[in-house]
């Protein structure tokens, strides 16, 4: 057993109980999953930074709150963000050029990078993974090959039209299809064919970052 594990997982669990969370709601509202939540709060994993900031954010916490100072010591460490802007809608080229940006958005500084954004959901078709009001951090990478981001939810531009989607490469005789998916079970797959439709894939979803409960 990792005391630090345990120690965090201890964390975990006396906030999720007092907030009469079972494991199973925090779970969902983290995006993980509960077997998962289980054993880091028993102890038996060890939190990832990505994981520990979603689990903090659906609990309304401060990521070092959880941490804590040591183990028997409740001070929470100081937090050091660094901040990046928010869009309402995926931009068409580099955050840094782009004019729509609503705000900024103070991030973790290991999640920080001049290559990322942030992007506020307005849509329902991540659901439930991801919510309408969810912040989350995307990794600007304009063109890369799908094939490389099987899997993932990317910001894409299909025809010029925005859209997020889990992206997975499928082949039919010589053709190669993108399939997006919404992780809502009412939002029809959208199929982009390659040869006929223009796919730009601007960057890739990492990590939430907020989330309103």
């Amino acid at each position: 057993m990792d005391p630090a594990g345990s120690h965090i997982g201890a964390r975990i669990r006396e906030a999720r109980t007092k907030q009469g969370l079972s494991q199973v709601e925090l779970a969902k509202q983290a995006g993980i999953n509960q077997g998962f939540l289980s054993q880091i709060e028993r102890g038996k994993q060890q939190p990832s930074p990505q994981t520990l900031s979603a689990v903090a954010v659906a609990l309304d916490l401060p990521p070092a709150v959880l941490v804590g100072d040591g183990d028997v010591h409740d001070a929470p460490q100081p937090l050091d963000t660094l901040d990046l802007p928010v869009f309402g809608a995926i931009p068409a080229g580099a955050p840094s050029e782009s004019q729509t940006q609503l705000e900024m958005f103070p991030v973790l500084r290991h999640l920080w990078g001049p290559d990322r954004y942030c992007l506020k959901l307005e849509f329902e078709s991540m659901e439930p993974t991801l919510k309408p009001g969810d912040i989350v951090l995307v990794h600007y990478r304009p063109g890369v090959n799908p094939e490389h981001v099987q899997g993932r939810i990317c910001a894409c531009l299909v025809d010029g039209e925005a859209t997020l989607k889990r992206v997975s490469v499928e082949r039919s005789g010589d053709e190669t299809l993108v399939v997006l998916r919404g992780d809502n079970p009412e939002v029809p797959p959208m199929i982009v064919d390659l040869s006929r439709q223009e796919l730009s894939i601007q960057g890739v979803a990492v990590c939430l970052v907020s989330r309103n409960l």
